[in-house]
């Protein structure tokens, strides 16, 4: 697959990509966002359906709601209000939903745009995984601070779609900004549009593959080089030397443990 239809595919089946490009349309327009999680409560189309029925009946309103099918995380956009009155709209909608459905227990995460943070792909991802992992019943105001520790942009390249999708869960999952590549030739060119933060990659790839990639990878002509992670299954001590010598970052052999490699990736960032 070409690399520009890789890159379209991602933003075009991304919610967190879709949702800040909308934000930064209107982004001198004053816009509550919240996050909201409900664990194992059913259809989640249907709790879907009954929080937009709820804020459509709000006066003044006019709620966007979408789903992150993979976390089952809902976004909802309040277009005009403020901290305060997207906070006192979160709590009546917690009401609503505890009063109206049995053993349900929402968490919800919220902030404004503009506001302390920017509306990054990132930023909205971590705020909807800190609404999943949280364990608190308190509606959690997201910070600056936060934002400060979002991690940055990953590209994933590997010739095999299974290690891609499962290394893009996973990181998406932390938070992470991710792109796939299949080959070398279509990761060059989008190192170069998109500036990942680290290239997370196999050695054996189509086309250029290798150390002539890594290589390729430092000479081109960008304003910061990317950390670099081989993910392999070569195990050649020669060749793992050879890498460090070109400036890899760390070195992985598959299989792999992926808490291992978490920590290594997060190493990186750090």
């Amino acid at each position: 697959m070409p690399e520009s239809a890789t890159l379209q595919r991602e933003k075009g089946t991304d919610i967190y990509y879709s949702l800040g490009e909308h934000l930064k349309e209107k982004s001198r327009e004053l816009c509550g966002v919240l996050f909201l999680h409900c664990g194992d409560c059913g259809s989640p189309s249907q709790l879907k359906d009954r929080i937009r029925d709820f804020l459509q009946h709000e006066p003044g309103l006019k709620p966007e709601v979408q789903q992150d099918s993979s976390t089952q995380a809902i976004a909802v956009l309040l277009p005009g209000l403020t901290l305060d009155a997207t906070h006192y709209q979160a709590l009546l909608l917690k009401q609503h939903l505890q009063d109206t459905m049995e053993n349900v227990e929402p968490r919800i995460t919220l902030t404004v745009f503009p506001g302390q943070v920017e509306p990054t792909p990132g930023v909205l991802r971590q705020m909807a995984e800190s609404t999943r992992l949280d364990i608190s019943s308190d509606i959690h105001i997201f910070t600056r601070g936060e934002s400060i520790q979002t991690p940055g942009r990953i590209l994933i390249v590997d010739h095999d779609d299974t290690v891609r999708e499962f290394l893009n869960i996973r990181l998406q999952m932390q938070g992470f900004e991710t792109l796939e590549a299949m080959d070398g030739t279509s990761a060059l060119e989008l190192i170069e549009k998109w500036e990942p933060d680290l290239v997370l990659t196999e050695l054996n790839l189509y086309g250029i593959d290798g150390l002539p990639f890594i290589h390729q990878i430092r000479q081109l002509p960008i304003e910061s080089t990317p950390k670099i992670v081989v993910l392999t299954e070569r195990r050649v001590e020669k060749t793992i030397s050879q890498c460090f010598q070109y400036g890899v970052d760390d070195y992985v052999t598959k299989p792999f443990s992926p808490v291992e490699l978490d920590a290594r990736i997060h190493r990186c960032f750090h």
